[in-house]
């Protein structure tokens, strides 16, 4: 879908709505598309907005620059926890099993240890996950929530943790890209256990089984793909993000949302608020 955003990001499948949102993190958009129908929506921020979720009951919480928000179900905005820090922002966020909010964040020029990673509860609580990042990306649980997969995109790392009261623990390098192979992003975990994990600067979307070892490879025409979701009907078509930034002759498809059908079996997300 040619909408030629900056830097697209975050897509997820709205299972409520049937349809896929995702952002453009420096247009200050929240995208929708409606596969069945085809139907496209857009809506502005009034901030860089690095990631838009489903909320229970309908509305969307975002990970804006200055923290974390709410839209209602009527569009009305409201901050749930507001925390400006100058020259950092919102990044790539997850909705964990809980109906908590696991926002990352990074400075603008990239500053090792200038971002985190924070679970933000219903309630507007935070509790600092990963402290002293650079990029916080994706992450993503193991389908019975055992293990967490995380990635500080710089480290070129694909992270893996066990799981322990509720936080990770033990944390260590499940795939480290050599230098070339371009930088993990977004990651989504499927109903096999496996992580999909988009490499920026690598034009591929790969997949990696549990244990590290590189299962599959989607070749992308672009060369920043940012981050990939199953979506669609029984969550079987992997939807894959895509920016135009910093390239100073971009492909005609960057920025675009690429989808590649029947790739997989996704797992069913949850939404803010439980």
């Amino acid at each position: 879908m040619p909408e030629k955003a900056a830097l697209g990001e975050g897509p997820t499948w709205d299972p409520a709505a049937e349809r896929l949102i995702w952002v453009d993190i420096l247009g200050s958009r929240i995208h929708t598309f409606a596969p069945a129908t085809g139907r496209r929506s857009v809506m502005v921020t009034e901030q860089h907005v690095g990631a838009a979720k489903p909320r229970a009951g309908g509305g969307l919480v975002v990970n804006l620059r200055d923290g974390i928000g709410l839209y209602g179900a009527d569009g009305a905005f409201g901050w749930l926890r507001r925390d400006p820090v100058p020259g950092r922002r919102g990044n790539d966020a997850v909705v964990a099993a809980d109906g908590s909010l696991w926002a990352g964040t990074m400075r603008y020029d990239e500053t090792p240890g200038g971002g985190s990673l924070t679970r933000v509860a219903s309630d507007g609580s935070a509790t600092e996950v990963f402290g002293s990042v650079a990029v916080s990306n994706g992450t993503g649980w193991s389908p019975d929530g055992s293990l967490m997969y995380y990635v500080d995109s710089p480290t070129r790392r694909i992270d893996v943790c066990r799981m322990g009261g509720g936080i990770p623990l033990d944390r260590r390098p499940l795939v480290t890209l050599e230098p070339g192979e371009g930088f993990p992003d977004g990651l989504s975990v499927d109903a096999d256990g496996c992580v999909w994990v988009a490499l920026w600067d690598g034009g591929q979307v790969r997949r990696y089984t549990p244990d590290g070892a590189l299962d599959r490879t989607v070749e992308l025409p672009v060369r920043r793909p940012t981050a990939c979701a199953f979506g669609g009907p029984g969550l079987r078509d992997l939807y894959i993000t895509t920016a135009r930034t910093g390239l100073t002759a971009p492909h005609p498809l960057s920025g675009s949302l690429l989808v590649v059908p029947g790739a997989g079996q996704g797992l069913p997300g949850t939404a803010f608020g439980g």
